[in-house]
C-alpha cells in the first residue's frame, strides 16, 4: 500500500465525539457477530445462521452467515479498539443496508413487528465513524500521529 493511502486511512479527528459512538457499536456489532460465527449470547452459529439466511434468498447461506458474522465481530473489535475504523466502518454500513432490505424493510419501522429501526441506528453510527474516522482516543490516531 502506498503511505499517502495508509495515511489517509489513518486520518481523524481530533474529537472524542467518535468514541461515544466507537464504544457501544463496537460492543453491539461484536456480540450480534458472535451470535453468528460462534453461537453465543443466544446465537445460532455458523450452520443456524447459514440456513435461516439462505431461506430469505441471501445464498450460499453458510458463506452469508461467515462474512456478515466477521463484519459484525471483526469491524466491530475494529471500531472498539479505533483501528481501520474507516474500513471497518463501510464494511458494517454495507452489512447493515443488506440487513435492512433483505430482511427488516418490510416489517415497518420498529423492532417490535422485526423492523428496521435498529438496523438504520447502526447503519448511522458506521457511516458516521466513516466520515469521522476513530476520533481522538483510536489505534488510528496513534499511528497516523507516529507516521507524521
Amino acid at each position: 500500500m502506498n503511505a499517502s493511502l495508509i495515511t489517509r486511512l489513518l486520518n481523524t479527528s481530533d474529537s472524542f465525539a467518535p468514541l461515544a459512538l466507537r464504544v457501544p457499536a463496537g460492543i453491539i456489532f461484536m456480540a450480534h457477530g458472535a451470535q453468528k460465527l460462534f453461537g453465543a449470547f443466544g446465537g445460532y452459529g455458523l450452520e443456524g445462521t447459514g440456513q435461516w439466511m439462505a431461506s430469505i434468498g441471501l445464498e450460499p447461506g453458510y458463506l452469508m452467515a461467515l462474512m456478515a458474522g466477521s463484519a459484525e465481530f471483526f469491524g466491530g473489535l475494529a471500531i472498539l479498539i479505533g483501528l481501520l475504523v474507516r474500513p471497518a466502518a463501510a464494511a458494517l454500513a454495507f452489512a447493515m443496508l443488506v440487513a435492512i432490505f433483505a430482511v427488516h424493510i418490510g416489517h415497518g419501522l420498529f423492532v417490535s413487528n422485526n423492523g428496521y429501526e435498529f438496523a438504520l441506528s447502526l447503519l448511522a453510527m458506521s457511516v458516521s465513524l466513516l466520515i469521522s474516522g476513530g476520533g481522538n482516543l483510536s489505534l488510528d490516531r496513534m499511528l497516523h500521529q507516529r507516521q507524521s
